[in-house]
């Protein structure tokens, strides 16, 4: 089976990247936001349901909306994986984010970024120098710095942090899984047709069990809050996807590990700003201390040279 190379542009491919990073960072925020009074398949089937509306209107002004002859030329199975992929990732996310707290969950889900760079390295045959291999090390440091604190916080709260953690670790390993495919799907299809099959498909599979009625339940903030976690989906995810065509996936994963600083920063602003609206975090000091070793080491990761090895 033929494998997906990349353009080598790796200053689009690295802008993308940052787009991803930046808006997946600030998601939690807003999840958390109408997590008060929505359940985990509506919110999910608004955010699909709103990017396949978008993004079919791009599609249809720019007359590229994908023929059916180009879709059958995708093994169904690929198609399959993706969505159950992405599907279990928002599912297990929401439901991890609720159980524990937006920083939390964005530094826990970054476990995602190490298995994709996992698929990378096998899949794709990329390779690390001993540099990325020492930032590799730096990052696992800054998990387990960052964790070690925020579970002895977050344990003595509520026994759901363990549970909630364990779902945030099966949404890791489902987004890979996601990502992987999606980069081979790359092959066949233009980025932006991928994803609005699959943002079509998700968004019928989660209306069947959503309950589009509790919408009027929301306030004007928490509408805000909703309308930027559906715009989220179609612009990271389509950022993301185009970044997998012009950069190593395990380039890639490196750069998304940044998304846990956008996370903190913004809790602590939106708590400042509106008392109430959110949780304050609680982050001690070996806790910061471990976010910024998960930064230096996605950045030590991403800045070395990945060789590709051809078969």
């Amino acid at each position: 089976m033929e494998l997906h190379r990349t353009t080598g542009n790796w200053r689009l491919g690295l802008g993308l990247s940052l787009v991803t990073v930046i808006l997946w960072g600030l998601v939690p925020v807003a999840i958390e936001i109408v997590l008060k009074k929505l359940d985990v398949y509506t919110i999910n089937w608004f955010r699909f349901t709103t990017a396949f509306i978008l993004l079919g209107c791009y599609l249809f002004k720019q007359e590229n909306i994908p023929k059916l002859s180009q879709l059958r030329s995708v093994p169904i199975y690929l198609f399959a994986i993706a969505i159950l992929g992405l599907m279990g990732n928002y599912v297990f996310f929401v439901m991890g984010l609720k159980a524990t707290s937006p920083s939390h969950a964005e530094v826990l889900i970054q476990l995602a970024g190490l298995f994709l760079s996992l698929g990378g390295l096998i899949i794709f045959k990329e390779r690390y120098t001993r540099y990325q291999w020492m930032g590799v090390g730096i990052l696992l440091a800054g998990f387990i710095g960052f964790f070690s604190e925020q579970l002895k916080v977050l344990a003595a709260d509520s026994s759901r942090y363990i549970d909630g953690s364990i779902m945030l670790v099966i949404a890791g390993i489902t987004w890979a899984i996601y990502a992987l495919v999606q980069k081979q799907l790359l092959t066949k299809l233009d980025s932006t047709h991928i994803m609005w099959v699959i943002y079509g498909v998700c968004g019928l599979l989660f209306w069947t069990v959503a309950k589009p009625q509790t919408l009027l339940q929301l306030n004007s903030i928490e509408w805000m809050a909703l309308i930027f976690c559906g715009l989220n989906t179609v612009i990271a995810y389509g950022a993301f996807a185009e970044s997998l065509q012009h950069w190593e996936a395990s380039r890639v994963s490196a750069i998304l590990a940044l998304a846990p600083i956008f996370t903190i920063v913004s809790m602590s602003l939106t708590a400042w700003l509106a008392p109430g609206l959110v949780t304050p975090e609680r982050i001690t000091a070996l806790g910061f201390l471990g976010a910024i070793l998960v930064v230096v080491g996605s950045m030590s990761i991403s800045l070395g040279k990945v060789k590709v090895i051809d078969n």
